[in-house]
């Protein structure tokens, strides 16, 4: 399970009496959660006006560090295409797995000093994660150009002979080239009609070469043949080729054209590996800060909420829970037992949730204690 609830409750007599006290109804007898300590340093506290209007504006704040958190993470699985198993071992916070930096979380003085008021270090977080954001986009944006116009000369080279381009199937001795009188053409052949092209194409219009056809290349359904004509023949050849079911490719032979395709698609797949490697080295550092930002918006949202609700001085515990999935609903219940005396107002929401048809869910996440979720699932797909 790659999901923790953070949770907070008031100290008893000491905290660490409160942690002893979830840990022994949350492990024993019943293995409902592995839980760890969440050390938050000595904050500052600051007026009750301010925590309040606080307390929305980290809510809003922590939906958008999520939200380019998950970006960041999609995108990087994005271009690591085909080595989208590799995503996870990418996706790291301070060089460690998500779980390992969550559960033994250390506040980050020197990112955001505590000696700073909480309104400042959230307006730090969130012109971080702002500006990860818009050179997100701005990388991304060159990025994606780049392998959309590499993908779009390289479908061209793919498919069947009736749609693909043929610059890099024929050959210059294929052409009747620089004749005022004469030109090539390309028809495509279905395999099934090899004959009948045989036994045709030199009666399909007047003043069709003899003997000119050759068959240059083949794909699974059809062949491409050279076919050489008198120019002023070539509507007509090309009206009785369509009623025969064969297909005259419009193409011209240049050869400074298709050199200059083939140099084009060549300095796009350069660009591209250049990039790759420095775009994957951005993306991991940046999906780190931002995810190190989320976890430490977590901990201001526990601070400022359990200051609000259990009041000062400010003495709780905040604890981590990685709930197993099976006993989750279960773990739930335990919790709401243990603390349901902190607020009754809670326990009566959580008691009639059931029979409340087309209750809120934003009042079914309110618990008597601290509670958010921390859920590092953070891909649209499985790898």
């Amino acid at each position: 399970m790659t999901e923790f609830w953070l949770i907070s409750a008031p100290g008893e007599k000491t905290c660490q009496q409160t942690w002893d006290k979830m840990t022994a109804a949350t492990t024993r007898p019943n293995n409902l959660s592995a839980n760890h300590k969440f050390s938050i340093p000595d904050l500052k506290v600051g007026t009750l006006d301010v925590l309040v209007g606080l307390s929305d504006e980290l809510a809003k704040l922590d939906s958008f560090v999520e939200s380019v958190v998950k970006k960041v993470a999609q995108y990087m699985a994005d271009v690591l295409e085909d080595s989208r198993d590799k995503v996870q071992e990418n996706l790291l916070a301070n060089g460690v797995d998500l779980v390992t930096y969550i559960t033994r979380f250390q506040w980050d003085m020197a990112k955001y000093p505590i000696k700073q008021s909480l309104k400042n270090i959230s307006e730090i977080i969130s012109k971080q994660i702002t500006q990860i954001d818009n050179d997100l986009k701005t990388r991304a944006s060159a990025y994606n150009n780049l392998k959309g116009n590499l993908q779009n000369l390289e479908r061209k080279n793919v498919g069947s002979l009736l749609t693909r381009s043929l610059g890099d199937i024929v050959k210059k001795e294929h052409f009747v080239l620089d004749s005022e009188y004469l030109i090539t053409l390309l028809v495509v052949v279905p395999k099934a009609s090899y004959n009948d092209w045989e036994k045709t194409y030199e009666t399909l219009a007047e003043m069709v070469v003899p003997r000119s056809s050759n068959l240059l290349c083949e794909d699974q359904d059809s062949g491409l043949f050279s076919v050489t004509l008198f120019r002023k023949a070539i509507d007509d050849f090309k009206h009785k080729a369509r009623e025969n079911k064969f297909t005259v490719r419009e193409f011209q032979y240049n050869e400074e054209e298709m050199r200059a395709d083939k140099e084009e698609m060549t300095r796009l797949s350069t660009d591209k590996k250049k990039q790759f490697g420095p775009l994957v080295r951005w993306l991991k550092v940046n999906f780190s800060e931002a995810f190190i930002a989320w976890i430490h918006i977590k901990a201001l949202r526990v601070f400022v909420e359990s200051v609000l609700r259990y009041g000062l001085p400010v003495n709780f515990q905040a604890m981590l829970l990685q709930p197993n999935k099976k006993t989750m609903k279960k773990l739930r219940e335990v919790l709401n037992d243990l603390y349901k005396h902190l607020d009754s107002s809670a326990a009566a929401i959580i008691d009639s949730a059931m029979d409340i048809p087309g209750l809120n869910l934003s009042q079914q996440e309110y618990y008597p204690y601290v509670y958010y979720k921390i859920d590092c699932n953070l891909l649209d797909f499985k790898v």
